[in-house]
């Protein structure tokens, strides 16, 4: 085993993880931002777009679920909601399981909203350069799960 192929002490590991959050944030943000551009073509906000695109994964969800996945409050989760409901992409119907929490679920026009934004961002992210290799990207999601994952006690509420 190579030295670069060995777990890192736990020092080394935390210098090497702050190097990675120095990056997720502004590419986060500059992300956003991209995103916030496309608003003007399809018309919804990120926040929709992600109720929008978990919706699509994952339909029928309720508003806790969304929040609990995208760690998110359910009061910020229930505002895009209302928006995607308001723009006619989702409906809320019953949920036999639960009546106090609203099952959501994508109309054909959310649908086409969703599809064409991430048509648009994946047209983007094409433009990726450093030659990147699927390990890489195995490895790059890899890391990222196992962060989040550590933040998982976080409440978002």
């Amino acid at each position: 085993m190579n030295d670069i192929d060995k777990p890192l002490a736990p020092d080394e590991l935390g210098e090497r993880i702050t190097e990675v959050f120095d990056l997720i944030g502004p590419l986060y943000r500059r992300a956003f931002r991209k995103v916030e551009q496309g608003e003007q073509i399809e018309g919804a906000s990120v926040g929709v777009r992600s109720v929008l695109d978990l919706l699509r994964r994952y339909e029928p969800m309720t508003v806790p679920q969304m929040g609990r996945i995208m760690a998110l409050s359910r009061q910020f989760v229930q505002r895009m909601v209302n928006d995607a409901v308001a723009h006619g992409w989702a409906e809320v119907t019953p949920n036999p399981a639960h009546q106090r929490s609203s099952l959501i679920r994508l109309t054909d026009e959310g649908r086409a909203t969703i599809t064409a934004v991430l048509a648009r961002e994946h047209a983007l992210n094409r433009q990726v350069g450093g030659d990147l290799t699927d390990a890489e990207i195995t490895a790059c999601v890899r890391v990222l799960t196992q962060l989040l994952a550590t933040f998982d006690h976080v409440d978002v509420e």
